[in-house]
């Protein structure tokens, strides 16, 4: 049967990879031509073969735990398939389909398994059954068929189906045969982070032939893509010397990558805005994010594979890997560092694998180390904590299979083989990718959350970040759905951690002690919500507060009007405290280079002047702080100046985030805490005069390409507040923690009003 033939609804007779491809094609997307032998051929070999009786007797009682019974089954299995003879008439009928698809000539063509329990909505079964690349004649052909049929019988693919609780009986196998793409690059490509469920588009790519990248042999780029604004976000360049090409005999050879295209970029940006947006149609299509395998030759890219995510599930615990330990310790030893490949915390015994070994090493609760996994490793993954590879990257084998079990991976490490000796107890946090020493320990979730994030929400256009107050309910709140902290006050490190004015301890000489206060502080919020961002906002009292704290009497003068007198930017630039706001910076460096937390961003409070954000950026880049791809400066939008002056702020910055409490406070001259003005209505941020400033601020910072978003309370309180800032078109929207779930179905309300407001408007 034709693969245009086909749709979803034909998984039973032609398996997953096939109906996929079938719809894909009837959809319009680019895919291989080729044609499926259905479950049909497969039901006819077995029973030409007569194969049920030795399917039957030797899987009986088959202690699947055990990896010499596994192979021992399978290889009794494949033997008789592989002995079989396939009937006249179907042979017969393969071969004129194989001259049809090369028009007359026996094209070069992949045979690919296509099981009927694969590619689902609930198991992808990543890798289970065979593959063959370049086959050239009718002969070849036909071998390779067998061995497709007899592959859903390998020691992977059992033990696959066993830890899903498949009826092996009931599985079947159909083949799809396609003409071969002759890969310059490849890759896989998902429509929603698998890690952080984040709505980013995340596509590898390598030179050559896709197998070394989905099998972790190579480590791909990684490029992020911004899938409602179009934009790349992120792009990791990795370093490949090798790919897989065609040799001359057609079987799959090693070739050596020149050295000035092994660490270049494999996709320019313009191919990869058009793979995502390939990607997102796909979604589209089957209205749920899709894994999607493609490969490109002469400049066109193929869809080769796509099928549904198998591991998105917002809540979702998995053997309470996200739960962890609310102290970071000090003394806590990173032993190695890779790509976060699937989330969780889990510690256990090292165990390194090594091909040859005996899968049986690798007990219960043990954490498999490896230079790359294989479909063949399966039976020892479903027994392992956690996985720690060498190579790949988080759409190889080893995060596929590790995310569907549930537990933490972290891949292309580089060194874990070397690094980490066998037996050691380490513990494995996928999300980070580190690999600590020791085992932490894990905690039970708390129920408020637990209910929180078990309900389903609706994926909104505008970002959802949330506020966080108190460092130890960060692990608690990092389960919520949200696309990360919009708001973290460095304050409360202060009253938590270090309780003593920043300028006693360094007269003291304890300046080394006030920066690790503070990093660990940081750590437990960036740690808890990796890698998704964490925007710091550093000190902010006023000089009362400051007064108060231990030692401070010294240090702070009186003030009539604390609330608007010496605090935020202008106490970092004064002589008198540019030294504690140092060591601020200094406990951010620290956070992100030595807990590796690079996803923990700076945001400066109650900023007056343009001159005052320069001088203060000379004061990170001074520490080693330089804004980058992955650390930005943000800038509090909460004096009048700043609204007025939008565009040449947004020069100096990149991004803003409206402060709505100062602002109501300053332009409406209301004293934020006065009971008199506020029962009389003057303090209220739904202001006109509040929400003119606020669309003056957003409209001249998109102007400079410079996003804008909220941290204060408003639109967790006021609904009509926060569909004002949709229709504004505010970029981000960061609420309090308990208003977060209905909020969110307030934005998207607001987002599908506005949607259908415009399309009425285009039809009239």
């Amino acid at each position: 049967m034709s693969i245009k033939n086909l749709g979803v609804d034909d998984i039973p007779i032609a398996g997953g990879k096939a109906a996929n491809l079938g719809e894909l094609t009837g959809a319009g997307f680019d895919v291989p031509p080729g044609f499926v032998l259905t479950t049909e051929s497969y039901d006819y070999f077995m029973e030409h073969n007569d194969l049920t009786g030795v399917l039957e007797s030797t899987m009986k009682d088959l202690d699947v735990n055990s990896d010499a019974a596994l192979q021992e089954a399978s290889h009794t299995i494949r033997t008789a398939f592989e002995k079989g003879t396939i009937p006249k008439d179907l042979e017969v009928e393969i071969v004129e389909e194989y001259k049809k698809l090369g028009k007359g000539k026996y094209p070069l063509v992949a045979v690919r398994s296509s099981a009927t329990a694969e590619d689902l909505p609930t198991a992808s079964f990543a890798g289970q059954q065979d593959t063959y690349l370049n086959v050239s004649e009718p002969k070849s052909l036909l071998i390779c068929v067998k061995k497709c049929w007899s592959s859903l019988y390998t020691p992977r693919a059992i033990s696959y189906r066993a830890s899903k609780d498949f009826d092996h009986s009931k599985v079947k196998l159909a083949v799809v045969v396609q003409r071969m793409i002759n890969s310059e690059q490849s890759g896989i490509m998902f429509t929603i982070d698998p890690n952080s469920e984040l709505p980013h588009i995340i596509i590898e790519a390598g030179y050559g032939l896709g197998e070394a990248l989905v099998g972790g042999k190579v480590t791909p780029d990684t490029y992020v893509v911004d899938k409602f604004h179009r934009k790349i976000l992120n792009k990791r360049i990795s370093n490949q010397s090798w790919k897989l090409v065609r040799g001359e005999s057609g079987e799959c050879v090693r070739c050596d990558v020149p050295v000035d295209k092994a660490k270049g970029q494999k996709l320019t940006d313009e191919q990869i805005l058009e793979l995502a947006e390939i990607g997102n149609r796909i979604e589209m299509h089957y209205d749920r994010p899709m894994d999607i395998e493609w490969a490109m030759e002469g400049g066109e890219m193929y869809v080769v594979q796509a099928r549904p995510i198998t591991t998105v599930s917002v809540g979702n615990d998995s053997k309470g890997s996200k739960e962890e330990d609310n102290k970071m310790e000090s003394s806590r030893t990173i032993l190695v560092k890779g790509l976060g490949a699937s989330p969780g915390t889990a510690g256990g015994v090292v165990r390194i694998y090594n091909e040859g070994m005996s899968l049986d090493i690798v007990k219960q609760g043990d954490v498999l180390v490896t230079q790359m996994t294989t479909p063949d490793m399966v039976p020892a993954m479903t027994r392992a904590a956690a996985i720690v590879t060498d190579e790949g990257g988080m759409t190889c084998h080893a995060a596929i299979v590790a995310r569907e079990l549930g537990i933490p991976c972290v891949v292309g490490a580089t060194d874990a083989t070397t690094s980490l000796k066998e037996g050691m107890e380490v513990t494995v946090h996928g999300q980070m990718g580190v690999v600590y020493e020791g085992v932490e320990k894990n905690e039970e979730k708390p129920a408020a959350v637990a209910v929180a994030t078990s309900v389903s929400v609706p994926v909104t256009a505008t970002k959802i970040m949330l506020n966080v107050g108190v460092p130890q309910k960060a692990t608690e709140y990092a389960d919520l759905p949200v696309q990360g902290v919009g708001l973290m006050r460095i304050e409360f490190l202060f009253t938590s951690y270090v309780q003593e004015h920043p300028c006693a301890l360094i007269e003291q000489g304890r300046e080394d002690e006030l920066v690790n206060k503070l990093a660990q502080g940081i750590g437990i919020v960036g740690k808890a919500f990796f890698p998704r961002p964490v925007i710091l906002r550093t000190s902010d009292f006023k000089t009362n507060e400051y007064h108060d704290m231990k030692g401070g009497a010294k240090y702070e003068p009186k003030e009539q009007n604390p609330m608007i007198g010496w605090r935020g930017c202008s106490r970092y630039v004064t002589d008198s405290y540019r030294a504690a706001f140092v060591a601020e910076l200094k406990a951010i460096k620290k956070a992100r280079d030595e807990m590796g937390l690079k996803n923990v961003w700076v945001m400066l409070p109650f900023v007056r002047t343009v001159d005052e954000v320069k001088k203060i950026e000379k004061m990170m880049n001074e520490v080693g702080l330089y804004r980058s791809r992955d650390f930005k400066l943000y800038l509090m939008a909460e004096v009048p100046a700043i609204i007025f002056m939008a565009e040449e702020f947004a020069e100096v910055c990149d991004g803003f985030s409206i402060g709505s409490n100062d602002l109501t406070q300053l332009t409406m001259g209301a004293d934020r805490d006065s009971d008199i003005l506020g029962k009389m209505g003057y303090f209220d941020e739904r202001n006109d005069a509040i929400k003119r400033a606020i669309g003056h601020l957003i409209k001249h910072a998109h102007k400079k390409g410079v996003p804008v978003g909220i941290c204060g309370q408003g639109p967790s309180v006021y609904p009509e507040f926060a569909e004002f800032l949709v229709r504004e078109g505010i970029d981000s929207i960061s609420l309090n923690p308990d208003t977060v779930v209905k909020s969110i179905s307030n934005i998207a309300a607001a987002e599908q009003r506005l949607l259908l407001e415009a399309v009425r408007s285009q039809k009239r």
